[in-house]
C-alpha cells in the first residue's frame, strides 16, 4: 500500500540527482558510522509523510517499523535532515520551471496559521516571526506564504514572510527574474508596481482591477484573469492534502521543515 508512493518519490529524486549531479548520498560525519537511514530514503520518507496525509513522524515510523531497522529517534533525525535536501531539489525545480515553463504565470499569497488565534499570546516557538493579521477568512496568528506558479502547474518561487509585510514588495522580490505574463489579483493593484515590473518585450504584469474600478480589458485578458483559480486550488491542496498548515513543531526549524517538505511532496507528486 505504501511502497508504490515511496518508490515514486525515490525515482523522481534519483532522476533529479543524476540529471543535476546533486549530492544526497554523503554522510553527515565522513569518519563516523554509516547512516542508518540514507539521505535519499530520508527525503522519500519525509515527502511520503505529507503526500500520504500522515500527521506525525510517528505515523511514518509505524508504517515502516519492520523495514527501517532503526529507532524512532534515528528516523526523526534523518527526516529533519531531509528538509535541507528538499530545499535543494525545489531550487532546481524552480530554476527549470522559470526556464522551460509556460508563458503565463500567476502570483498570490495565503495565510499560514501556526496556532489558534486564542493561543497567540502563549505561543513562543514562532514569536518574532509570526504575527496577528487578517485574511479573507478572518483574523489569524501566523505567517504568509507567497507563491508564483505557471499555467502548467510548475512552482517557480516561494516566499515565507510576516503576514503584515507589504504584498507589492514581496511581488517585486519574488518575480524579479521571471518573464512573460504574470497575473495578480486586486490586492496588488498599484500603478507604481506595474511601472516597475513591466519590461517591454520581456515581462508584462496583469493585475485584476477592483470591481469599483473602471478599466478596459480585452476578452483574452478576462480569460487570463479567470485562470487564476488554479493557484487558489494549489493552496487548497497544500493545506488539505499535504499538511502545509501545522501547529505540532517545537522549533522554528521544525515549522520551516514542515513547509518545505509539504511543498516538495506537492511538487514531486505530479
Amino acid at each position: 500500500m505504501y511502497l508504490p508512493l515511496i518508490q515514486h518519490f525515490k525515482n523522481r529524486i534519483t532522476q533529479i540527482v543524476h540529471a543535476c549531479k546533486l549530492n544526497l548520498t554523503h554522510k553527515t560525519h565522513p569518519q563516523g558510522r554509516p547512516l542508518k537511514v540514507e539521505n535519499i530514503d530520508a527525503v522519500a520518507l519525509a515527502l511520503y509523510r505529507h503526500a500520504s496525509t500522515r500527521a506525525t513522524k510517528k505515523s511514518v515510523y509505524n508504517d515502516f517499523r519492520e523495514s527501517l531497522g532503526c529507532s524512532y529517534k534515528t528516523l526523526v533525525m534523518a527526516m529533519n535532515r531531509a528538509a535541507v535536501f528538499v530545499m535543494k531539489i525545489l531550487a532546481i525545480l524552480f530554476r527549470l520551471g522559470k526556464k522551460f515553463g509556460h508563458a503565463v504565470k500567476m502570483t498570490d499569497a495565503t495565510d499560514l496559521p501556526v496556532c489558534l488565534k486564542k493561543n497567540a499570546d502563549k505561543h513562543r516557538v514562532m514569536k518574532g516571526l509570526a504575527d496577528i493579521a487578517r485574511s479573507s477568512k478572518g483574523w489569524f496568528y501566523g505567517l504568509k506564504m507567497t507563491m508564483t506558479r505557471d499555467a502548467w502547474g510548475n512552482i517557480l518561487g516561494i516566499r515565507f514572510t510576516s503576514p503584515n509585510k507589504n504584498d507589492r514588495d514581496i511581488f517585486r522580490s519574488l518575480n524579479k527574474d521571471i518573464g512573460c505574463i504574470i497575473l495578480a489579483d486586486a490586492g496588488y493593484v498599484s500603478k507604481q508596481l506595474e511601472k516597475d515590473m513591466n519590461v517591454e518585450g520581456k515581462r508584462w504584469v496583469l493585475i485584476h482591477p477592483y470591481k469599483t474600478m473602471k478599466k478596459l480589458a480585452c476578452d483574452w485578458q478576462l480569460k487570463l484573469y479567470r485562470s487564476r483559480f488554479q493557484i487558489e486550488f494549489d493552496f487548497r491542496s497544500l493545506k488539505l492534502f499535504y499538511g502545509l498548515v501545522t501547529s505540532l513543531p517545537r522549533s522554528v526549524n521544525g515549522y520551516l521543515a514542515n513547509y518545505v517538505n509539504a511543498i516538495g511532496a506537492f511538487a514531486l507528486s505530479k
